[in-house]
């Protein structure tokens, strides 16, 4: 008799314990501090033109900083208002951490690092503007590359494996060899 229990699954932002967070269903790992570049002193108020912020994501590259050397700064789609959820920082916002629009009520397991601020994205709209996502109100829109956002490094991840998924697994190699043994008999 093969048993199977189904879980159902949810997104969660998965705390690794070395300063990262990642969420499982974008599969992008995530600064725990959403303001590094003033809490590691490499910037002295954390914002920064869309060059330097670009400057600051090549200098954790360089570093390996936390062991990888592929951090980026979030990508955009080119939704432009309240409700972005194609960009990587409006994905975040609204889904993952729940937030509705005008207001950064959670900040989850990234606490009072994250700014109800304008952080960078690493898409340009053009030679002179590229995007950038307000935190206070959850709002996207592009702005000249000389103003001063915040920056927050992300990189991509492989799919990790949910508890739920593993145990389905387990569930089922377990039935596979009780039925190979079975039929051996």
């Amino acid at each position: 008799v093969l048993c199977v229990t189904v879980f159902s699954a949810e997104a969660t932002l998965i705390d690794s314990g070395d300063g990262t967070i990642t969420d499982d269903t974008t599969n992008l790992m995530w600064l725990q501090d959403a303001n590094t570049a003033l809490t590691s002193g490499y910037d002295t108020d954390g914002r920064m033109t869309w060059d330097e912020a670009n400057g600051w994501i090549h200098s954790l590259n360089s570093a390996n900083y936390k062991g990888h050397n592929d951090w980026r700064l979030p990508t955009s789609d080119t939704c432009y208002g309240f409700n972005c959820i194609g960009s990587e920082l409006g994905y975040m916002f609204y889904t993952s951490l729940g937030n509705s629009v005008g207001s950064l009520t959670n900040t989850g397991p990234f606490g009072s690092t994250l700014q109800p601020e304008a952080y960078w994205l690493g898409t340009e709209y053009n030679t002179d503007l590229a995007w950038a996502f307000d935190f206070a109100i959850g709002y996207q829109y592009h702005i000249s590359k000389l103003d001063l956002p915040l920056a927050w490094a992300v990189r991509d991840v492989t799919a990790i494996p949910e508890p739920a998924s593993l145990i389905l697994l387990g569930s089922g190699l377990v039935g596979v060899m009780g039925l190979k043994r079975k039929s051996k008999k």
